[in-house]
């Protein structure tokens, strides 16, 4: 677990973590030099039941708020250091801001000099910070009056400070990896370190990770953690990783490591959204603001705002950024100005893989949980879920995406796809009510198209296909729910309603009664599908399905039909005329059957494929007197 201190400038946070840990974290020249901390600084302290606990220094002066906030992300609890002879100051106010933006679960209070002012002074100040608290997560946080120097308090605010860290919810091992970078060196002989606090997941030596928004693969090398090789680090830790395969150039503050494929990068992403009262006048469309996500620090703005911005109310938005950055569903950002505005609010990702569709619609929305639990619950999960799903309509949501998007653990997908509503074709999840949409819209594409081809023996998936834009797969699913439910029948490409039977007007009636009238007549030599086209229009295909479906003609090659007895009577003669076993010739077979050879090759061929005959070289042997094919009509296609 991590302890992250936060408090004015010259408030004590660093003799503290000294008089705490037995670790100097000021190490800069120019630290030792102003006597300030510049740079995030780290050590750790054992704590009675909680074991060894990492503890962030963060600095206080107001040029330094961007490495304070680098700093505070991550963090199980915040030391608020507040110096007994100075009480709240401006930075107090800002660093508590930010700790209850970025929802830190815990709080203790350290009321640092206490030795060089009377009690009535330190319970004047108590009573300065209990007001301060009250209208915080925190308004019962612990108070301890301390001194870094004479040592007196240290070992109760050591205490507290475990007691606050056993009641901590520990973060989930088995999630998903994510470190984001706070510190990137090169280290003679192992090459390039980075250091951070591990956010959720595990990783051993030897994985492999991804540095985005870098997207730069390494193999993790070594592992540090608190200064001893370890083989793992797990969420809560912090760790200095040695990478292999990367160069330090590709890799600085604010990236962050991931091993899991389906992290990205992203320059826009959807979210809830939360303004200070006193900032409001300072903020519109186009504002450029500071946007702090873990470790990164990056330019952006809210591409839309509610009129009017209600102060402390959360609001839908999509914020942009001017350069990528790597988020998750429930990540908790601040938003900042540049001095002496300061920080002006935060927010919660609720898409980190906004669209620019899905990004149109924005609007008030309460945020789903309290700020000040970091623990991310079912009903936050479920809501963000529910939100993308009905986002997302025909796109569906990608499974795989699910951690990233929603925030959840990998273990999770399955109960979320398994709720009530929720539909899984192919690769994504759809909200039932897409499916049901398009199983409407199947049923009149198909009654639509009967309509226009009275004839047809359904419509064709494919132009159905296209007539719908929907997912593949979705558009599967809708046929296959409407054949179980009986009201379609699909088969050879076809998707018609259930006993639909094609129902010829007067016209098509005649036609039809011509076509197969031509067809008897040609006996075993029927004129060609392209023939008749040309004598009767462009009707005569759907009639001959319907001739053939009535059992009145059979298709013996593709551009052509026979009439059935004619057919039958084909075959009885060649039965006759042939002996079994005995290969006929082509010219014999013509002059038995009184076929010419354009009609006579098309007709052995149906024959070989129904069985009657079988090919030997260029003849025929006739296989059995006693086969027949005509019981069921046959199609060429």
């Amino acid at each position: 677990m991590i302890v992250g201190t936060a408090g004015h400038i010259d408030h004590g946070k660093t003799a503290l973590v000294r008089a705490l840990t037995g670790v100097e974290t000021d190490r800069l020249p120019e630290e030792k030099r102003r006597g300030i901390t510049i740079e995030l600084g780290f050590a750790a302290v054992d704590l009675d039941g909680v074991g060894r606990a990492g503890v962030v220094d963060v600095p206080g002066h107001e040029d330094f708020v961007r490495t304070m906030l680098a700093g505070a992300t991550g963090i199980d609890l915040g030391l608020l250091v507040i110096a007994a002879d100075e009480g709240v100051m401006p930075q107090t106010r800002e660093h508590l801001l930010v700790l209850e933006l970025l929802a830190i679960p815990r709080l203790v209070v350290a009321l640092t000099k206490s030795d060089i002012v009377d009690r009535e002074w330190i319970q004047l100040v108590r009573e300065e910070i209990a007001t301060l608290l009250a209208p915080t997560p925190w308004p019962a946080a612990a108070i301890v009056p301390c001194s870094a120097k004479s040592g007196d308090g240290i070992d109760i605010l050591r205490e507290r400070i475990g007691a606050e860290l056993a009641a901590t919810v520990g973060r989930d091992a088995t999630d998903l990896f994510r470190l984001p970078i706070d510190r990137a060196f090169t280290v003679k002989g192992t090459g390039t370190v980075v250091t951070g606090t591990v956010w959720s997941g595990t990783i051993e030596r030897e994985s492999f990770v991804r540095v985005l928004p870098a997207g730069k693969q390494a193999r993790v090398r070594k592992i540090e953690h608190h200064g001893a090789a370890v083989e793992r680090v797990e969420a809560g830790d912090r760790a200095a990783i040695a990478l292999s395969g990367v160069d330090i150039r590709d890799v600085e503050r604010g990236f962050v490591l991931v091993s899991d494929d389906h992290w990205r990068a992203t320059s826009r992403f959807e979210a809830t959204v939360t303004l200070a009262a006193e900032t409001l006048p300072q903020i519109g469309a186009r504002t450029r603001v500071s946007l702090h996500l873990g470790s990164a620090e990056v330019e952006a703005r809210l591409v839309s705002l509610p009129e009017p911005i209600e102060p402390g109310v959360a609001f839908e938005t999509t914020i942009r950024t001017w350069v990528p950055i790597t988020a998750r569903g429930g990540d908790r950002f601040v938003l900042r100005l540049p001095a002496p505005v300061g920080t002006v609010g935060g927010g919660v990702v609720t898409d980190p893989y906004a669209t620019r569709r899905g990004a149109a619609r924005s609007g008030f929305a309460p945020v789903s949980a309290s700020p000040a639990t970091s623990a991310v619950s079912n009903a936050q999960i479920h809501a963000r879920f529910s939100r993308l799903l009905i986002s997302a309509r025909g796109d569906g949501l990608s499974f795989d995406e699910l951690p990233v998007r929603v925030g959840c653990n990998p273990a999770e997908r399955d109960a979320l796809a398994g709720m009530a509503a929720i539909v899984r074709a192919g690769a994504n999840l759809y909200d039932d009510a897409v499916v049901e949409d398009v199983m409407a819209h199947v049923r009149l594409l198909i009654a639509e198209y009967e309509i226009r081809s009275p004839l047809s023996a359904g419509m064709p998936v494919q132009t159905l296909r296209g007539s719908l834009r929907a997912a593949p797969e979705v558009t599967d699913l809708s046929l296959r729910r409407l054949s179980t439910q009986g009201e379609i029948e699909t088969g050879g490409g076809i998707a018609r309603r259930k006993g639909w039977v094609p129902t010829p007007g007067a016209a098509d009636t005649e036609t039809s009664l011509r076509v197969a009238h031509d067809i008897c007549s040609g006996r075993h030599e029927p004129p060609s599908i392209r023939e008749l086209v040309v004598r009767y229009g462009a009707s005569v295909p759907a009639l001959l399905r319907l001739l053939e479906k009535q059992g009145r003609i059979v298709q013996v090659e593709p551009d052509r039909f026979y009439d059935r007895e004619a057919l039958s009577g084909l075959l009885e003669q060649m039965k006759r005329e042939l002996l079994p076993g005995q290969v006929y010739a082509p010219g014999e077979l013509r002059e038995k059957l009184g076929v010419s050879r354009k009609y006579l090759i098309p007709f052995l061929e149906f024959c070989d494929r129904s069985g009657i005959t079988e090919r030997r070289g260029e003849g025929r042997v006739l296989k059995g007197p006693g086969i027949s094919v005509l019981d069921t009509p046959q199609s060429q296609s």
